[in-house]
């Protein structure tokens, strides 16, 4: 298997994981497929948020039972070496009360010391840039 064709399947395991665990409500499943240094970049109002951010806002949405589905699709490549793994792909997060929130994100992937495949960085892409990528199209903005 190529390395590009590796790659790609661990980035595939990895959405499906998070997919997995947010639809089971599985808190501890699910931060474990983030790492501890983990920055998500792009979100308004915040220059970046960490771990612990996160944490907390998916043991608040797991807990209250906020989240209906959350999904991805789209999946396109960037970069890949032994440790990292960089693509960016469409996430769509549907609320119990009928919120739909969908965007694109650029996801960097890192193999930390235990073997584990943690999401090191997220970046939420500007409408413009996702449509650049052909990731979405004007009727989806």
């Amino acid at each position: 298997m190529s390395q590009e064709n590796h790659a790609r399947e661990i980035a595939l395991q990895w959405i499906d994981a998070v997919e997995r665990t947010a639809r089971a409500l599985d808190h501890p499943a699910h931060m474990d497929l983030v790492s501890k240094r983990v920055r998500v970049l792009g979100i308004p109002g915040f220059e970046a948020i960490g771990y612990d951010d996160w944490f907390r806002q998916c043991e608040h949405e797991f807990k209250d039972r906020v989240l209906k589905d959350v999904s991805y699709t789209g999946l396109r490549m960037r970069a890949a070496t032994d440790r990292q793994i960089m693509f960016q792909t469409v996430e769509r997060v549907e609320a119990n009360d009928g919120t739909v929130i969908r965007r694109a994100l650029e996801v960097v992937l890192d193999k930390e010391s235990d073997g584990k495949w943690r999401v090191l960085q997220q970046r939420i892409m500007l409408d413009h840039e996702a449509m650049h990528y052909g990731l979405l199209d004007a009727s989806s903005s």
